[in-house]
């Protein structure tokens, strides 16, 4: 059986100052990478307005590990 791998696709995201210098601070808080913690909110906000399906436990742990 052939495992399906995550595809990523890279961006560069532009955000003013105080915004990441929050998301750092809850990275940090959190013991995430900040592009971790970036893509733990967006995948959050995706769920919660009901435009993504809730990841399998395995697709989740690979994301928080970045």
């Amino acid at each position: 059986m052939t495992e399906k791998k995550l595809k990523t696709k890279n961006f560069i995201l532009r955000l003013d100052a105080s915004m990441m210098d929050a998301i750092e601070a809850w990275a940090a808080d959190e013991f995430r990478s900040t592009n971790g913690q970036i893509q733990f909110i967006l995948a959050e906000a995706l769920r919660k307005s009901g435009r993504m399906k809730r990841p399998r436990r395995k697709v989740m742990a690979e994301i928080h590990e970045e």
